[in-house]
Parts: C-alpha cells; sequence; structure tokens
C-alpha cells in the first residue's frame, strides 16, 4: 500500500497592513485610559493655575503635547502642562519661579529636575509623568525662550489632525521608540513627538513615511508651510544638518536639527528592513538579557581585543547636561586615543544619571609597540625636509633613520606613552589635575576619583549593576535588536 504523502504549510508572513493593524489596537488609548488621562490633565492643569494665582503670578496655564493633540500612545502617556508667563518678567526669575509652582501643585509626588534651555520640573502623579514647564506668553516669533513655541505648535497641528491620523502618528511613534530612535533629548538625540508629527502630516501615513526614508538620498528637506516657495537654494544654506524639515510656526528653525546623523541612519536602515521583512519586533523589540559572569569573562576573552572602562562617581547634574558633558568627554578622550595611535573599534557611554557613568572604549589593542614609523616630507621639498633631519638627527628619539623611502624621509621613533590605561591617567592626573579639557563636571569628578578597569576587572560593576549588565551585553553584541 503506498505510503500517504505529507504536505505541511508554510506559516504565513503577516503584512505591513495586518502588523500595523495588530500594533495599532495596542497603542490606541481606550475611551476609559484617555477620559482618566484627559481628566488627570485637567486637574493638573487646574492645581498649576491655583498655585499660581496664590503666588500672584500671572500665567496662562494649559495642557500641551501629545496628550493636548491625542497622538499619545496607550499606557504611555506624558502630560505636559505649560505655565505662560508675562513676558516682563526676568529670565533671573523666570525659571525659579516656574519650579517654585511646580513643586507646590505637585507636592507629595516624586520630583526630578529636568533642564532644556532653562530648568523645568518632572514628576510622577499616579504613575503617569509629567512636565510642568515655564515658557513667555509671546506673540507669534517674538520667542524669548525655546519653550515659548510649544503652544503654538499645539495650536498648528490640533486641527490638521483626524483619528486616523492620530492612530499613524502613533505608529510612527512606537515604531521610532522600538528602534531606539524616539527623543529629542541630549541622552537620545532623536526624533521628537512634534517632529513625528509633521512627518506623518506631510506623508499621509506612517508607511508613506517609512517608504520616503527607505529611499532615502543623503540630505532631504520638507517645508511644510511653502516659507521659502521660490528660493529652496536658501535652505541649504540656512541649516546644514542632513534632514530639514523647516517649523511651520517658525522658518528660521529646523525642528529636526537635534537629531544626530546615527539616529537618522538608524531609521533609514530600519524602515528598509521593516518593508523587506514587516515584524512587530520593530515596535516591541525583545529586550536583551544580560549574559552571566562566567559567559561575560569567555566573550571578553574571546574577542582578543582591550576593553577600557572609566568610571565615574555621582555627577550632580540634570540629565541633559550630564549626557552632554559625558559625550564631550567621549569625543575628547576618543580624540586622544586616536592621536597616540590607538585603533578605536567601538566606543559608548553609559548612565544611570544618578550614580554611576562610565565611558567605553574598545581598542584593537592596549600596549602598542615600542616605536613607530614617522613619515617625513617629500624629497621635493627642500625647506621642509632640512627642517626634518634637524630635529631627527642624533636625538634620543630616534630608533632608527632618517632615510628616503618612496620618495620621502622617515624615520622610527620611541613612543611617549605606549600603554592605553596609563595614556588615560597620564592626561586624567596631569600635574595640574586635568591635562585635557575636560567639561567641568568630568573635570571635577577626576579631581576627586575615578576608575579605570580593563577587560574582566568590569566584573564586579557587571555583576552588582543589572542596567548595566544589560547595557554592556548589548554593546558587546553589536548589532540592533530588530537585525536579523
Amino acid at each position: 500500500m503506498a505510503e500517504k504523502e505529507v504536505f505541511t504549510v508554510a506559516p504565513m508572513t503577516p503584512t505591513i497592513k495586518e502588523i500595523c493593524e495588530s500594533v495599532l489596537g495596542k497603542v490606541t488609548p481606550s475611551p476609559r485610559e484617555k477620559e482618566h488621562i484627559l481628566k488627570l490633565a485637567e486637574e493638573l492643569r487646574r492645581k498649576v493655575q491655583t498655585v499660581s494665582e496664590e503666588a500672584n503670578v500671572k500665567a496662562e496655564v494649559r495642557v500641551e503635547g501629545s496628550v493636548a493633540k491625542n497622538t499619545w500612545i496607550s499606557k504611555e502617556p506624558d502630560i505636559d502642562i505649560f505655565m505662560r508667563l508675562p513676558i516682563t518678567m526676568l529670565r533671573e526669575s523666570f525659571g525659579k519661579i516656574g519650579l517654585e509652582i511646580a513643586r507646590k501643585a505637585t507636592k507629595g509626588f516624586k520630583q526630578t529636575e529636568r533642564f532644556a534651555e532653562h530648568p523645568y520640573l518632572e514628576a510622577t502623579v499616579d504613575s503617569v509623568r509629567v512636565n510642568i514647564v515655564p515658557c513667555y506668553k509671546v506673540e507669534k516669533g517674538e520667542w524669548k525662550s525655546a519653550t515659548d513655541r510649544t503652544p503654538f505648535h499645539t495650536d498648528y497641528v490640533k486641527p490638521l489632525l483626524t483619528e486616523k491620523l492620530c492612530g499613524e502618528i502613533r505608529l510612527l511613534k512606537k515604531f521610532m521608540k522600538g528602534i531606539g530612535v524616539y527623543g529629542a533629548e541630549i541622552k537620545v538625540g532623536g526624533f521628537s513627538g512634534y517632529l513625528c508629527e509633521l512627518l506623518t502630516l506631510h506623508y499621509g501615513s506612517f508607511e508613506k513615511v517609512l517608504k520616503s526614508f527607505s529611499e532615502w538620498k543623503g540630505k532631504g528637506t520638507i517645508d511644510y508651510e511653502n516659507h521659502y516657495r521660490g528660493r529652496e537654494k536658501e535652505i541649504g544654506k540656512l541649516f546644514e544638518e542632513p534632514l530639514i524639515i523647516v517649523d511651520p510656526i517658525d522658518k528660521g528653525r529646523n525642528v529636526a536639527a537635534a537629531v544626530r546623523k546615527e539616529r537618522l541612519d538608524e531609521f533609514i536602515a530600519a524602515s528598509r528592513a521593516f518593508a523587506k521583512k514587516p515584524d512587530s519586533k520593530f515596535f516591541y523589540p525583545q529586550e536583551k538579557k544580560a549574559i552571566d559572569i562566567k559567559q561575560l569573562a569567555e566573550t571578553v576573552k574571546a574577542r582578543g581585543s582591550s576593553l577600557i572602562f572609566l568610571k565615574f562617581g555621582k555627577l550632580k547634574a540634570v540629565p541633559d547636561i550630564l549626557w552632554g558633558q559625558l559625550y564631550r568627554s567621549q569625543r575628547i578622550l576618543r580624540t586622544m586615543l586616536k592621536q597616540h595611535d590607538f585603533n578605536i573599534i567601538c566606543d559608548s557611554v553609559w548612565s544611570d544619571e544618578e550614580d554611576i557613568s562610565v565611558l567605553i572604549f574598545e581598542l584593537e589593542q592596549q600596549i602598542l609597540s615600542p616605536f613607530k614609523k614617522h613619515l617625513g616630507p617629500p624629497i621635493e621639498k627642500k625647506t621642509e625636509c632640512e627642517r626634518f633631519l634637524r630635529k631627527h638627527m642624533n636625538v634620543s628619539q630616534t630608533v632608527s633613520g632618517p632615510r628616503i623611502e618612496c620618495g620621502r624621509w622617515v624615520v622610527e621613533t620611541k613612543r611617549r606613552q605606549r600603554d592605553a590605561v596609563k595614556l588615560v591617567y597620564e592626561k586624567l592626573k596631569g600635574k595640574d589635575g586635568q591635562r585635557l579639557s575636560l567639561p567641568y563636571l568630568i573635570a571635577e569628578s577626576v579631581r576627586k576619583d575615578f576608575e579605570v578597569f580593563v577587560n574582566e576587572e568590569c566584573l564586579s560593576l557587571y555583576s552588582s549593576n543589572p542596567e548595566f549588565a544589560k547595557f554592556l551585553t548589548q554593546f558587546l553584541d553589536g548589532k540592533p535588536q530588530w537585525l536579523t
């Protein structure tokens, strides 16, 4: 009797439409959730208004941002309360008064001082993050602070939105959050909520935004209100960034100015990958679990490179200033290592924003050879050649040469410092305490104390700090979570 043929049916790959419909059902707030958040926002607005009046401060208090525009993601609301203060208020008093009112209005809840162009307060009320921000009540275009534009952004966007567009914006925001490019704060350097709204308004849907960026040609400009119609060439002279979105309410501002090149590149690459193989993991990536200590040690050893960790203690500053100084220190140290011939494979920054901050540099090798080849001028440059010979002849620093190779003078010279760790200590603990011109927070920390770990020496920090462990695991893995 002949055997029956068995046929297996491969599972159907979900389409972009099916995935978007599924995600949209998750990111759209339910009527009950929406009612709760809007009620809480109005209660907070009234509270801030009342406290302002009690302090004899004339303020127009408004709900702004994604809650005001109905573009917030379910279970991830941020309530933005803006205090529009009189333009007669001195700048020195502006931030201080705003903070005092915000603290009193959210007394009893967790409060964190933040900083953009000026200080504002972040509070956690009923598990919801609330930002209470001062701004000046100005006429359009007469900006006194960066936050003055926000009420105008809300008033501009709201009339243009439909329920469908709000859903498309939510999809774009969730996609960007999933791939790690959402947020204009310095730590992320990504796409703001307002930028997501403008992109969706311009292209008409989440899918069309991704299609446009997946076909990126190196530079893109959107002038939604046609401020520069007939004189488009002026835009390139005014703004240097590769992505230019002219602010509809301020033609002199690029809404995408905060987007770092690497975040833009990541969005482009993820857009292409999603178009090729749609998957819900772009919206809901699986969190990479930290590997155990033994596996970490084996991974570090197997790489054969040198991982150098610079650990700083408590750096007291609001997050934007903290991350700005950490990134600047990273660039300074990266340049210094390269100038001393250390090849950097990759580097990164991590901080818990409270007690620990770490700069990581992975080098091809920690110890370099005792000497290096130094190229001199081409033989036809007589004056430069004479100067080169005077400098390198009969000096202890010259190991070999000068000699002529391939039409130019060359020498081998001793390295002044061949150990990357010793170099770091030398530059950070110089005679004057700060050989490198580091930002003040880092310089102050260096004067007090800092630690340098190499390879497996980071194990104690790894085992004691789960968030750092997850970060280092991702750093060593080296690829975005959406990439398969």
